[in-house]
């Protein structure tokens, strides 16, 4: 079996030792994303839809697309933010709706509000 590891340049991947996305077995594994860049959104929307964006070009990348994504997990600082989060989550995925778990917790830093982490389809690998 082929690995392929995707790399995003972003400041945890060589604090930690991961990377953004592992493609192997058929799927793409990406890894749990918060807002990326240096101005991190301070609202939970806003933080989400950059880590969606992140997701995405790490997927495109692996020659994979949101369309492909099989399971998600929201981890939310806050659970009571979650609903405000629907309607982008349903236009992202609802023609092609994920499994999906959401789970409140601490998460990397107090800045973040959403980390997301998806499994999707790897339909070249």
């Amino acid at each position: 079996m082929t690995i392929r590891r995707i790399k995003s340049g972003g400041i945890y991947e060589d604090k930690v030792g991961y990377c953004r996305a592992v493609v192997a077995g058929g799927f793409v594994h990406v890894a749990g994303t918060t807002a990326q860049g240096d101005d991190i959104p301070r609202d939970v929307i806003g933080q989400c839809k950059s880590a969606l964006d992140a997701i995405k070009a790490a997927l495109e990348e692996a020659g994979s697309g949101l369309d492909q994504v099989v399971r998600v997990t929201y981890m939310l600082e806050n659970r009571k933010e979650f609903e405000r989060l629907w309607p982008l989550l349903s236009e992202t995925f609802g023609a092609n709706p994920p499994a999906v778990t959401m789970i409140e917790c601490n998460l990397v830093h107090r800045r973040y509000r959403i980390e997301i982490e998806v499994t999707a389809l790897a339909p070249n690998a």
